[in-house]
């Protein structure tokens, strides 16, 4: 399972739709952040190696995601 930002991204689902159980990334910032990494949308989640999930978290740090943008609504 891979863990990206805190979050347990779940099994078994194409990576466009688990990073987007990540709070704050939704369709457009999931596509941006796939494509940047060239990265398939329809990849499984189960199928990510650990260098993908490198790219994914070093994409990610450049958006205001989970943590920051939690405690910056609250």
């Amino acid at each position: 399972m891979a863990r990206i930002l805190g979050v347990d991204l779940p099994r078994s689902k194409a990576i466009g739709i688990a990073l987007q159980y990540i709070y704050g990334v939704g369709p457009k910032v999931c596509k941006e952040v796939l494509q940047k990494c060239s990265i398939d949308f329809s990849l499984s989640s189960n199928d990510l190696s650990e260098e993908h999930i490198q790219k994914l978290r070093d994409a990610l740090s450049e958006y205001k995601v989970e943590g920051d943008l939690r405690r910056e609504i609250a």
